[in-house]
């Protein structure tokens, strides 16, 4: 009795609140919640959203903040900080503060769930309302399409929490069905390719079942998978798997499908590049923008600038701080100034980073000795730079003023430059292989669109094309976690995340400024075994050792 009372909480929890009890134990007493579903229809609904809940926004993975400070791109101010267990080689299957494992199986299982109880959902929706008169016919019909567009969101949501394992853990135990009371769950991994295979198929399956636009359709509903955003997920899945990491033998056919899945989004032609880089990312723009494919609405809120404002702003606790290491991967627009670096840079710099001398928060940022924002003030950077990108401008965090935000999870650039690495990989910088697009053409859309403007591409071969295209996500994609994985994946981390994190000192005379470029701390990568998370220890324990660890990690 106890066991069965605990099983159908676990259900309640797992689907309507998101909390988590044995990931893969699915065995679940589900007979109260079939009789729900079947005498209504509203219930089919819930459950069809529910897989929605374990879609997580990257504001938050660590620390409650970005992920960031995990690489090269950023400090956190916090010395103590989680993102110090990644800094210094310290995860391990027992402590690692970016382990989404659990939520991931328990959307797997809400989506599981919904798709095995929702089969016949025609006959279910007329239970117990009116079909008869016009009006309810009409709604009927519009529930019809609803729920059938949830079961292919639901497909995709599942493909999308197995993506979100393998990048991390590799291969993992595949499961596709609710397991029942009774049947075994110490299940073995799958290996690396099934699981894309697997997300692959899916994509496949039920690409042309999703809606096109919610935004046209209904936008009250936009943020749920489109046809458009399961095609990005095939995209970011192929090129993963192309990379050196998952293709050591440097199969080029996985690179042409890859570049074949970022044409099949393009060619589309229903996304483009916002005209302005820096607000894409603030307010209504991050969720309506032709560029956004799919978005994590979070309402309106204030927890990202009072995290991420500077101490010397009322309100701000500096949290993640921009490192030189990105800052100094800006190119130069122009001719650089010797008294003032961060001029005639690359538009996006500053937009994305605040620097000393420059505008923010209605005040000029004095990040030097007696300074407002001096370096020996407690919790202010020790980069000598703050966060700009995703932060609202201006709130008055002592009144408690609040901004819209949204999590981009999939947009048109990131498409782009899949599409460029993938075709330079498989043919080359200059062959457009009848695509009508070269790797070249692509990476200077990006670099030339209005508000960005930076000059064409200079490379002359494919090695070289692949270095540019590099420092292009490097500079585009900052602070939307990419970077780690992007690290991983070309088998650069060895080589990256083992240098020194990088900061400026400010000395300031009369009204000039003398930057120093100082070390803030040393890091440590540990090759090979950093490349793919610990298995945790728990989960292993729980499959009775079935669930073997990745290498290194035993």
């Amino acid at each position: 009795m106890m066991m069965k009372r605990y099983i159908k909480l676990c259900l309640l929890a797992v689907i309507l609140l998101g909390t988590s009890c044995d990931h893969l134990d699915t065995r679940l007493d589900t007979q109260d919640t079939d009789e729900t579903i079947g005498t209504g229809y509203s219930a089919l609904f819930g459950f069809g959203y529910a897989p929605y809940s374990f879609l997580h926004s990257g504001f938050y993975t660590l620390d409650g903040n970005l992920f960031a400070a995990a690489t090269d791109e950023a400090e956190n101010t916090d010395p103590g900080s989680d993102a110090q267990l990644f800094n210094l080689g310290a995860i391990s299957p027992y402590v690692n503060p970016d382990n989404p494992y659990s939520n991931n199986y328990n959307g797997i299982r809400a989506a599981n769930y919904f798709l095995e109880n929702s089969e016949d959902y025609k006959e279910r929706l007329k239970l117990n309302r009116d079909t008869i008169s016009e009006s309810a016919q009409w709604q009927y019909q519009l529930d019809v399409l609803d729920i059938g567009w949830l079961r292919a969101e639901s497909r995709v949501l599942r493909a999308y929490f197995y993506f979100d394992l393998v990048k991390r853990y590799g291969g993992v135990p595949l499961v596709t069905k609710v397991l029942n009371y009774g049947e075994n769950t110490h299940l073995p991994r799958n290996s690396y390719d099934d699981i894309i295979d697997f997300i692959v198929r899916e994509v496949d399956a039920v690409k042309d079942d999703l809606q096109e636009d919610w935004k046209e359709y209904d936008a009250g509903r936009d943020g749920r998978f489109t046809r458009g955003a399961a095609l990005a997920l095939k995209s970011r899945a192929l090129l993963y798997a192309a990379s050196p990491l998952n293709n050591p033998d440097n199969d080029l056919e996985k690179w042409r499908k890859t570049a074949k899945a970022a044409y099949d989004l393009i060619s589309l032609d229903q996304y483009g590049f916002h005209p302005d880089y820096g607000s894409l990312f603030l307010g209504d723009n991050s969720t309506w923008s032709s560029e956004t494919i799919l978005a994590v609405r979070l309402g309106g809120n204030n927890d990202l600038e009072k995290l991420n404002y500077p101490i010397g702003t009322p309100g701000g606790a500096s949290g993640v701080t921009p490192s030189h290491n990105l800052a100094e991967a800006y190119e130069y627009l122009g001719t650089p100034d010797a008294d003032n670096p961060y001029a005639n840079r690359d538009p996006r710099f500053s937009a994305t980073i605040v620097h000393n001398n420059s505008t923010w928060n209605d005040r000029t940022m004095e990040i030097w000795p007696r300074g407002s924002d001096d370096p020996a003030n407690l919790n202010t950077s020790r980069t000598g730079y703050y966060l700009k990108k995703f932060l609202n401008p201006s709130l008055n965090l002592t009144q408690d003023e609040k901004e819209l935000h949204s999590w981009i999870v999939f947009r048109y650039a990131e498409i782009i430059l899949n599409y460029a690495e993938a075709m330079n990989e498989a043919y080359g910088p200059d062959n457009d292989n009848g695509y009508g697009l070269s790797a070249r053409q692509a990476i200077n859309q990006l670099r030339g669109r209005t508000g960005v403007g930076m000059p064409d591409v200079v490379a002359a071969n494919q090695t070289e094309m692949r270095g540019r295209i590099k420092h292009e996500r490097q500079v585009e994609l900052a602070f939307e976690d990419h970077r780690y994985w992007d690290l991983l994946r070309w088998k650069d981390a060895e080589t990256v995340l083992n240098q020194p994190l990088k900061g400026i000192r400010i000395i300031r005379t009369g009204s000039t400024f003398n930057y120093q470029v100082v070390e803030v701390e040393s890091r440590t990568f540990h090759a090979p075994r950093m490349y793919r998370y610990p298995v945790p220890i728990v989960e292993i324990n729980k499959s009775q050792g079935v669930l073997t660890q990745n290498e290194g990690w035993e």
